[in-house]
């Protein structure tokens, strides 16, 4: 029988330390921000749920028919003996590597790591069920801080970043977040890398701003996470939800607008923020990749591409790399 265990590195105090930071240092910039990790309580979670079901939002359903079509592919070229999942929530997405990866008999561990204890703990106790012999330990962190706090290899890895995750980090942030990946990794190792990729404005306006107005709900949502986390007093509705592609930045961007002048008190960080209807709240960065793009973003943070798929509409991309032989 294979064994469970969850080591928490990232605690609900430390969650809280961060999120005061955070949002202390957002809503005080020019312009001014919150970051998207902050969308994900319990009813963000929810929402995001129902986004990824609706028929104008692709990349979920699209990524999961692509990544069933590669998996066999991809465990016959790694033969891995530790899969590792960044952002695995209910490790959903995993399984579809995990099957063929467990029938092979080579693989004796499944990582996965995410912010929520809650998720990890469910996920691994339904895995268990699920593949008896394979050894699950689970890791709460802040993959952007924490990825050192993972175990050392114990045999070849196939690490996951799915979901296009990769795309709500700026360039800076995104090289820095895949050279502390490449940091985990060995030489016979690789990364199985999900990105959404550039295409027509309509189909990405109609993405974000879905007729039903569950993108609108989820975005405005944020605000309810800081009303009730941090004592502030927002009033959602009196926001727009604004999404628009940015061209020369190959990325969709979020906003929170206001209708009417609002000055907001956020009794945890004894601060009072005014805002004017013609200034915003950037809550999210998604940006969008070609191959080319891609390409250089492996290569300038240590990887070497591999393999690289794409749906036959040539919506999101699937790419195996592997560490550059240094």
């Amino acid at each position: 029988m294979g064994e469970m265990r969850i080591d928490v590195f990232f605690t609900s105090d430390d969650r809280k330390k961060s999120l005061m930071r955070d949002v202390e240092h957002g809503l005080t910039s020019r312009p001014k921000t919150l970051l998207p990790k902050y969308f994900y309580d319990a009813v963000g979670s929810e929402l995001f749920e129902q986004i990824t079901e609706l028929p104008e939002y692709y990349l979920t359903r699209t990524e999961s028919q692509l990544l069933s079509s590669v998996a066999r592919t991809t465990i016959s070229r790694v033969c891995p003996e530790e899969v590792i999942e960044l952002g695995s929530g209910s490790s959903t997405k995993a399984k579809v590597v995990l099957e063929p990866a467990y029938a092979t008999g080579r693989l004796s561990s499944y990582i996965p790591f995410d912010v929520s204890e809650s998720a990890l703990t469910m996920a691994a106790e339904e895995l268990t069920q699920e593949y008896p012999s394979l050894n699950i330990h689970g890791i709460v962190g802040d993959f952007e801080t924490d990825l050192d706090k993972i175990p050392p290899p114990n045999g070849r890895r196939l690490l996951l970043l799915l979901g296009s995750t990769i795309g709500n980090l700026n360039a800076d942030s995104r090289h820095k977040f895949l050279t502390a990946m490449r940091a985990i990794l060995g030489p016979e190792d690789a990364l199985l890398l999900g990105v959404d990729l550039v295409k027509s404005v309509d189909m990405l306006h109609a993405a974000y701003n879905d007729k039903l107005g569950i993108t609108a709900a989820f975005n405005r949502n944020i605000l309810a996470v800081l009303n009730r986390e941090l004592g502030a007093n927002f009033n959602p509705d009196e926001f727009q939800h604004y999404a628009f592609y940015n061209p020369s930045s190959a990325r969709v961007e979020m906003h929170l607008i206001p209708y009417v002048k609002q000055i907001v008190a956020i009794e945890s960080l004894c601060l009072s923020i005014e805002i004017q209807p013609n200034e915003s709240i950037w809550t999210e960065s998604s940006y969008k990749f070609t191959r080319e793009s891609t390409v250089t973003m492996l290569e300038t943070a240590g990887f070497s591409l591999k393999d690289w798929s794409t749906d036959s509409d040539e919506q999101v991309g699937l790419v195996l790399a592997t560490p550059q032989q240094r």
